[in-house]
Formats: C-alpha cells, structure tokens, sequence
C-alpha cells in the first residue's frame, strides 16, 4: 500500500471529524477506548504499508465511528463492563481461592453456596459482554470499514481486505465460544462440589 496504517488512519480521522480521536501504539492487542477516545494498535502493525496494518486500523476506527454516531450495541457492551467490573474481579478471585477452600475456611455450605453464585454470575456476565460483542464487532468490520477501505484500496485487493475485517470479527465470535463452553464445565464442576459440601 502507499500509505502506513496510521497514516491512512490519520487521514480518515480526519475526513471523519474524529479530531478527539488518536491511533496510539502499544504492546498488546489491538482495541478502540471509548472511554479515552483513543485507537490502541500494536507496533508491529502501525507503521507498516500493507493490508493487514490498513484494516486492523480502519476496523478500529469503526469502533470510533459506532462510539461517536451513538451505536447502541457498542453502548451496551461499555456500560455492562463498567457496571459489572468489580463483580467480575470478586468472582475471580473466589474462582481462584476455590469452593473447597472456601467451604474449608468457613465452615459454612451457606457461604460457600453464595460464593458459588457470584462465581456462576461472573461468568455468566462474561458470556453476555461476548455475546454482545458479536454484533458490535461486525458492524465495525463491514458496516463501518469496508466502505471507507473500498475508496483507498485497489479493487483486487479488496478480497484480502475483507479476509482481514472477517478475522477480525470471527476472533471475537471464537471468543464467544470458547467462554460458553468453559462457563459450562464451571458450573458442572460448581454444582458437583455444592453436592459433596451439603452431603457433609
């Protein structure tokens, strides 16, 4: 491509009225701040000229688009994390110590039956926050980025471009998945030592 990811991401902000919006580098994945109004990308796709750089970007500055025209679904997912954050971090933590341990330390299948609930209810907020961001996730990739892309890329390489905004979304739907199964086998697991604790 002519352009760097940030350079053609820079440009869109910009044709996009997006002036509060920064692309910033980092380490890790990948991800839109709706809360900073900042676009994270990783350095290893920033600043190179190929497609992949180019829609990662654009994929992200959906999510800047969706965050600025009000996008319900990208509103839901904000506020269901922020309302659920320190539930989710308790839950953890209880998922962490143990039924067993619980049960051990206070003597009580009361306790250790509540705790189990606030373990099954984290990971039941985590399979909904996936869930919700399938929609969120696509409509980044086709709705929003594909048409701003399909005006900078050359036609033939348009099929690479969706490869790229398709895995992108399709990430999250493995995601999706792979936390259902889990909070299956969690809650399995939880009921199982619920049962031998009450037999005590």
């Amino acid at each position: 491509m002519p352009f760097t990811g940030k350079e053609l991401g820079d440009k869109i902000l910009d044709e996009q009225g997006l002036k509060n919006v920064s692309i910033n580098k980092i380490e890790k994945i990948d991800h839109y701040n709706p809360i900073d109004k900042k676009i994270n990308i990783s350095h290893d796709k920033l600043n190179k000229k190929s497609i992949t750089s180019i829609s990662v970007v654009v994929h992200e500055i959906g999510h800047a688009i969706q965050d600025r025209d009000n996008y319900k679904p990208l509103k839901l997912r904000q506020a269901l994390i922020e309302k659920t954050m320190v539930f989710q971090r308790i839950g953890s933590f209880l998922l962490i110590i143990g039924l067993p341990s619980i049960f051990a330390i206070t003597k009580s299948p009361f306790i250790t039956f509540i705790a189990a609930l606030v373990i099954m209810g984290c990971l039941t907020t985590n399979v909904l926050i996936h869930i919700i961001t399938l929609p969120v996730e696509f409509d980044a990739s086709f709705k929003r980025a594909l048409p701003i892309l399909s005006k900078y890329v050359p036609r033939e390489n348009m099929y690479q471009c969706k490869a790229v905004l398709r895995a992108a979304a399709l990430t999250y739907l493995a995601q999706s998945i792979v936390s259902i199964f889990r909070l299956k086998v969690i809650i399995v697991s939880i009921l199982s030592i619920l049962k031998s604790v009450i037999k005590r």
